[in-house]
Order: C-alpha cells, then structure tokens, then sequence
C-alpha cells in the first residue's frame, strides 16, 4: 500500500449517516469497563441534566455544516448508563435533535440501560420520546456473577427489566458476558437458556476480556481456562442457532431482520456524527475522511462548550493509507461481509489499493474465495485478529 501515501480518496457518492450521543454517567463503575463512564456521586441525582442536555444540543449545531443536507439514518444513545436520564430530559433531546438534523421517518432510535436504572413509569416515557430500541446490560442472570461484576443489579431486578423493556419497545437487545469469574459450563448454559425465554430479537454475547486501565487488569479476578471459555462459546453457538439467532457479526446475533442498523453503519464503514463527552465522529466528504474525538470528562466537555463554543480534542484526516485498514478491520466482523465494490464506495480508494493483502489473505485461506465478497472465510472468522492485521498498513 506505498502507493496510497500519494492518493486522496474520491467520492462519488457519501455513505449513510448515523448520530451517536454519548451519556457519560453510571451510579457505579463496573470493574472491568474501560469505555468513559464517570460514577456519579451523589446517587441517581449526581449530575446537571440540564447543563449537559444544553452542551449536547449545542454540540450537535457545531456539526450541522459538515452534514448539511444529509440524512440521518439512526440514532443510538451510549453510555455510561442513558437511562438515568429522566423522561421530559430525554423528550427535550430528541426534539432537539430532530428540530436541527434530517431525521429518517422511521430511524431506529436506540438507548442502552442497566437494569438497576429500569423504571416502568420511565420506559413508558423514554417510548413517547421516540426511543424504539432498547440494549440492556444484563451481563449474566446469577446473583454470584452480578456481584463479582460490580453490577447494581441481580438476577430478579435483571428478569424484570427485561419484561418492563418488551412492554415499551419495539426491539430488545440483551447483553451477555459469558467467560465470567469461576464460571462452569452449566451456569453459561443456564444464562443462555434464561435470556432466550425471553425471545428478544437480538442478543449480544461477548467473552468478558481484561482491558488495560481497569480494576481487573490490577486485580485480576480467576477466570475460566481456555478450554472451558471454547466449550463455553460453542455451547452458545449451537443453543442461539437452535433458537433461530443468526451470527451477523462477532458478537451479535439476531432473529431474521432484527440486525442492529446502527451497529452495522459501523461495520460497513458508514458515517456517524459523535455528540457529548468522549464521543468519536467519522465524516466523510467528497475528498476525504475524517475523525473526531471530544473532551473525555463530561465536567471539562461542558465547559469547553460554554467557553470555546466547541469541546474537540481531536480533529483529523484519515490518511489514504490508513483507510483500507479501518475499513477491514471493520467490515471483516461481519460473518456475510460486504460486495467488493464497497471498498471503493466507502474509502473512495481503488481497490488495487489491496490487492497484494487480498491475495495474501486467500493464499492463508483466511478469505472467502468468492472476488465479489469481502468476506472471512470460517477459519478467517476464527482467527480473525490474523486477518485483519495483514491490511495494517
């Protein structure tokens, strides 16, 4: 990829639009979070709503110029915990936000919430607000694993929300961590079966991993061997399937056409706008790519905001020869892949860009053999981390 030092990507049409909005508040920080999330001090009240909610809004019109006339095709709201915000809160956002961007008629409008944070009266109003989708973080079903993860809630409280979260919204996601502290076979079956008695149209399974800059990468709790954590993942595998959830991406899995749209702008390299504390952007123009990334502590993002008018730390372009591995690194996640042609369509960069990395991928047999696909073959799916480093420029 030398080549591509001296190449600018040209586009000739721009990619789908997502917003993400990021709530950086949780009551309690869990021991092995690394994604920026503060603990609120002083119980559920520990934060300015309404200071933060005028930030947000104020954030967003800095964008409006670089997405003018584009349509927004998704929302997702992250956190932290979003769900502590209180209905009129989240019913001001969303009437924000559409008085100021395109908005999709029917966009997939997404909130992520942790049980301990469920109230029926507040679902009743986040729906009214416009939120269709709800992703919750149940992480396990048992008591003993909750605790060990630091989370606020157990196994009762995680059973209801799920129940409150069906009566109010149109699709479900639950989160599950399998691979827990001292976790057996039977308890990661039981977690499994206990979710899809639920039957929501989407779960989302991920291997709890030690990340650096956490509490349990300084002190490590006593995870499952690797060969208990395989046996674990394909007991999963063949329970999902059996239910009638395909494996649409690494860790997500969902019924006939209940894929995450918002997760999967990401993974075809689509464009997304990234509002709030920490928040990253990608936008793309007609002659570049670019990235952005907001104040991390919601306190200095604020102020950023009220005194510079702006909250960015980061502003820059992808680099030609950057791009292709972004894009992989992306796209390869999804079991289906993407048609070749969207290399070109989403980097606005040849796709001979790749071709010695393509050829040394299928060689490896880590590529499906198919040259209209860019897709992971089985084995390529397993070793995927292999895979996407031979497109590191």
């Amino acid at each position: 990829m030398s080549s591509s030092i001296l190449l600018r990507p040209q586009f000739t049409a721009l990619p789908p639009l997502a917003l993400y909005i990021h709530f950086p508040w949780c009551e309690r920080k869990c021991p092995y979070c690394d994604f920026n999330s503060h603990q609120i001090k002083d119980g559920k009240n520990g934060f300015d709503e309404v200071r933060y909610l005028k930030a947000l809004i104020a954030d967003l019109e800095t964008e409006l110029p670089r997405i003018w006339g584009r349509q927004v095709h998704s929302i997702f709201i992250g956190g932290g915990t979003p769900s502590l915000l209180s209905g009129a809160g989240m019913q001001e956002l969303l009437s924000a936000v559409r008085a100021r961007i395109n908005l999709e008629p029917d966009a997939e409008i997404t909130m992520e919430a942790n049980p301990g944070s469920v109230e029926a009266e507040k679902f009743s109003a986040f729906a009214r607000a416009g939120i269709n989708r709800v992703s919750l973080g149940i992480q396990s079903f048992q008591d003993e694993q909750l605790k060990a993860l630091g989370r606020i809630h157990n196994g009762k409280e995680a059973r209801a929300a799920i129940a409150i979260a069906l009566e109010h919204f149109k699709s479900v996601n639950i989160d599950l961590m399998y691979g827990l502290p001292k976790q057996t076979l039977e308890q990661a079956r039981d977690d499994i079966e206990t979710a899809l008695s639920f039957n929501t149209p989407h779960l989302s399974l991920y291997n709890l991993t030690l990340e650096p800059n956490t509490y349990f990468a300084s002190f490590p709790p006593q995870l499952p061997n690797e060969e208990t954590i395989d046996a674990i993942f394909e007991q999963n595998l063949a329970l999902l399937g059996k239910a009638g959830y395909q494996r649409y991406e690494v860790s997500a899995y969902a019924k006939k056409g209940q894929e995450c749209k918002h997760n999967l702008n990401y993974w075809r390299f689509g464009d997304y706008i990234g509002i709030g504390a920490g928040a990253h952007g990608k936008i793309s123009f007609p002659d570049k790519v670019t990235r952005q990334l907001r104040e991390k502590h919601p306190e200095q993002y604020m102020q950023a905001m009220e005194t510079q008018g702006h909250a960015l730390l980061e502003a820059r372009d992808i680099t030609a020869q950057d791009l292709p591995f972004e894009f992989m690194l992306n796209v390869l996640r999804l079991s289906e892949g993407v048609q070749t042609i969207t290399f070109s369509e989403r980097t606005g960069l040849p796709l001979s860009m790749i071709s010695k990395e393509l050829s040394e991928a299928s060689n490896q047999g880590l590529l499906d053999p198919n040259p209209t696909l860019l897709k992971a073959s089985e084995q390529g799916f397993r070793y995927l981390n292999n895979l996407q480093e031979i497109f590191l420029a």
